[in-house]
């Protein structure tokens, strides 16, 4: 019913080939990629290899729904920060990030990164830091938006609550970001384990905001996976397909135990197992 992915990091050191054929043997449809485990920089990953990366893919039977944990390295990068320079820096390279993306024919960005994107310090009271951060956000985004919108590519500004994260902490605050962009390739995404922690029920965030979540994390709000803790996902992949969810459905582990296979298989057993009848 799902197309069903996993993120790449859950194979910790296993190489990219490796990862791709055991994403396929588990079951799933997709994978998803953090860009460190390729290389610190993109820009250093030459077109052949792109072209490579891409067909490892295929060739195991997956396609891959694109990018996550985007701003993980280079090292020193800020979307928000006070130093114009570094702003600009973390523009160029969420830019070529959107054209690593489409390179390996990902669609989809996911942009989380709370430690690039915490609240100036430089500007007074909350709500001024709020407005300057969503000011510099939009700024640093454009270049890289106006990329991804003509190489079919969507970003997807991902909500992270407290204490992780200290700007854009619910799927409100995300959509609110969004209707004031209004550009097309910048939408939003919905992860399970961020979303416990709202004061509405999973289900009804999905009721309400399903229009602009284009990506979808699956965890347990212990950090593993799906079926590894207590959430129960029955009513959250019913919510999901009653809006007629079409996206990815990628698991995503913060919690690495007991081993990648284990991870894999039993997350994607336990999602099919949560599925709603037809």
């Amino acid at each position: 019913m799902f197309k069903y992915a996993i993120c790449n990091e859950t194979f910790q050191s296993w190489d990219w080939e490796a990862a791709c054929h055991e994403t396929a043997r588990c079951g799933y449809s997709a994978i998803e990629i953090a860009p460190f485990t390729l290389a610190s920089d993109v820009r250093d990953i030459s077109t052949d290899t792109r072209k490579q990366i891409a067909s490892t893919a295929v060739s195991a039977g997956l396609e891959i729904t694109g990018l996550h944990w985007l701003l993980v390295s280079p090292k020193g990068l800020s979307i928000t920060g006070d130093d114009a320079a570094v702003r600009m820096e973390t523009s160029n390279h969420l830019k070529a990030l959107v054209e690593f993306c489409s390179d390996v024919s990902g669609y989809s960005m996911v942009l989380g990164s709370p430690a690039q994107r915490r609240l100036p310090a430089s500007a007074g009271d909350n709500q001024a830091q709020v407005q300057l951060a969503e000011q510099r956000l939009l700024e640093v985004l454009a270049p890289a938006l106006d990329s991804a919108a003509q190489l079919g590519v969507t970003i997807c500004l991902e909500p992270l609550p407290a204490p992780e994260a200290d700007f854009v902490l619910t799927l409100r605050d995300a959509v609110a970001i969004v209707e004031r962009a209004a550009h097309p390739a910048l939408q939003t995404m919905l992860d399970v384990k961020s979303g416990c922690s709202d004061i509405e029920p999973i289900p009804d965030l999905i009721e309400k905001y399903h229009r602009w979540i284009k990506h979808v994390h699956v965890n347990d709000a212990n950090r593993r996976g799906p079926g590894f803790g207590d959430t129960d996902f029955v009513p959250i992949l019913s919510a999901l397909a009653r809006v007629g969810y079409t996206g990815p459905v990628s698991v995503e582990v913060f919690d690495y135990s007991p081993d990648p296979v284990t991870i894999a298989s039993g997350s994607i057993e336990y999602l099919k197992r949560c599925e709603p009848l037809e």
